[in-house]
């Protein structure tokens, strides 16, 4: 109930935070015709730039007498993306924000997740020349979730948090930026991973590669296990947004990490790619996939039967969704 409670708490935070950022769009359209309207107003140079996209997508299915069976079900997805880019001659700067929850109501089971991220990237370069295309960059990338995640249907011990796992990367580097497509790239040689685990029942299994709690012959606990992993290694990136036929646009964004004193040569990757095919102004469809694979992060999966989950080896992991919603950009 408690968990419950706290998922629908998220969405209603969320449709509130979505509520006042249409409201404040309208305000400042407003306030930008105003300034327009007046004459006596000397042109202001803008070195700010943003990018504000905001939607819910939602998915019902009802039977009645249905004679082939089936199920009733509803499910919701919350997704916003906020951007707020600096750039004035030699100077850049880029901050993205990327927010993901979901929801899902089946007939005959509980109410359970089905989306939950937090993405927060930024981005400062310095350029020697107004006509070159590559920055010096220093680059802080941020991810983790909002809520508990469980191996359905198992719903008393999480396997994950907030913060558990919670990923910061700081490096570094050098970024090449198109003047006139949207395309990004990012190299650095010298970049920090931290894996937090803030949760100690998680720390102690050692989830998400941090070091695991050690215990003795009688199964007594003498040392917790670690609640933060660091990394040094070698980061790439790249971000790119191409409209690919008229309303349909393709986003692509990959990372790979590879750690220097650890199996270096062995590649975290975390790679999304989507189509967002516009319908009218307010209504999109979008079809994509997530791919990650952390060999760090092994899976856990119940083999005998017996209601404990046995952590086996690393995984590819890959997700597949396809929505059609709301969307409103300002």
């Amino acid at each position: 109930m408690q968990t419950w409670l706290t998922n629908c708490l998220i969405l209603v935070i969320l449709c509130a935070f979505t509520t006042v950022g249409l409201s404040q769009s309208t305000s400042s359209k407003d306030s930008l015709q105003v300034t327009q309207d007046s004459a006596d107003v000397d042109p202001v140079i803008v070195y700010w730039s943003k990018n504000n996209t905001v939607g819910i997508n939602i998915n019902e299915v009802a039977f009645v007498n249905w004679s082939a069976g089936g199920n009733n079900s509803i499910s919701s997805l919350f997704h916003g993306e906020f951007e707020r880019n600096y750039k004035k001659k030699l100077t850049s700067w880029k901050n993205y924000l990327s927010v993901r929850y979901g929801l899902n109501a089946q007939e005959g089971q509980s109410l359970r997740k089905s989306d939950d991220r937090l993405h927060f990237k930024t981005t400062f370069g310095y350029r020697s020349d107004s006509t070159d295309n590559w920055y010096y960059s220093a680059n802080l990338d941020f991810k983790s979730q909002f809520t508990n995640g469980y191996k359905y249907p198992n719903t008393e011990n999480a396997i994950s948090k907030f913060m558990a796992p919670g990923y910061l990367l700081i490096g570094i580097g050098t970024q090449f930026s198109h003047p006139s497509r949207d395309l990004n790239a990012y190299i650095s040689p010298v970049t920090e991973k931290s894996t937090f685990v803030l949760d100690q029942r998680l720390a102690n299994e050692g989830a998400f590669g941090v070091e695991p709690a050690e215990y003795d012959d009688d199964g007594n606990l003498l040392k917790e296990g670690g609640k933060v992993r660091t990394e040094f290694g070698f980061l790439v990136t790249s971000d790119i947004k191409q409209q690919v036929f008229p309303n349909i646009i393709l986003n692509s964004q990959i990372s790979l990490y590879s750690d220097y004193l650890n199996d270096f040569g062995n590649i975290d990757i975390d790679w999304q790619v989507g189509l967002d095919m516009k319908v009218n102004d307010f209504v999109k469809a979008n079809i994509g996939s997530h791919l990650l694979y952390d060999n760090d992060t092994k899976y856990k999966e119940d083999v005998n039967g017996d209601g404990d989950l046995e952590t086996l080896g690393p995984r590819v992991q890959w997700k597949q969704f396809l929505g059609i919603g709301f969307t409103y950009v300002f």
